[in-house]
């Protein structure tokens, strides 16, 4: 489904989103995708019950076997001399969801979906954020009327106990990024997730 295509994949500080990572950079190697991995500096630099920014960039480069880049300077040469087939955010957090939204290139990965967009490609968003649907549902809404921008489908996690939460089904990861390259949003973009069911 992603033979011979490269694809970005930026990981922000979504920490309990991690575990899904590594699956997440499997299917899309299984669908033939070469993956790059590109990380925010709090990514790198956070230390968490759910593991060190070291430990989490060592099981990236291993499972991609690509180094990761973790530089703004590192990120800028996919608009003009390196660039990927689809840049996909995943997990995206509010705080990277609202910059991303007000044009703010102050990350690596930001700066990798800037110069995503410059050469006319898709940027793939898969949210993980606690405030999708409270003050970052503006930038929400803008994101999702900008061209060229497509998401993972989402919805409510745990609609009773955080009712403006809303994270993607990361497992859609390769069906998504392959209608993101087609130029079309994976339907239905509002799902509902097992806990809702």
């Amino acid at each position: 489904m992603l033979e011979n295509k490269r694809i970005g994949l930026g990981i922000t500080a979504s920490h309990c989103t991690y575990e899904e990572l590594l699956p997440m950079i499997a299917k899309l190697q299984d669908a033939g995708a070469t993956v790059v991995p590109v990380i925010t500096h709090s990514v790198l630099k956070a230390a968490t019950r759910f593991g060190t920014g070291e430990e989490w960039v060592e099981k990236i480069e291993n499972a991609t076997g690509e180094k990761v880049i973790s530089s703004i300077a590192g990120a800028e040469p996919f608009g003009p001399s390196t660039p990927v087939d689809c840049m996909i955010i995943a997990p995206l957090t509010g705080n990277s969801m609202s910059r991303f939204a007000n044009a703010a290139t102050d990350s690596p990965v930001l700066m990798a979906a800037k110069a995503t967009l410059r050469n006319y490609s898709p940027v793939l968003l898969g949210i993980s954020t606690n405030d999708a649907l409270g003050l970052n549902a503006a930038n929400l809404v803008k994101l999702l009327n900008m061209k060229n921008v497509f998401f993972i489908p989402f919805g409510q996690d745990d609609p009773y106990k955080k009712p403006n939460s809303l994270i993607s089904d990361f497992s859609l990861i390769v069906e998504a990024a392959a209608a993101a390259i087609d130029k079309e949003q994976l339907q239905p973009l509002l799902i509902l997730h097992s806990s809702e069911k």
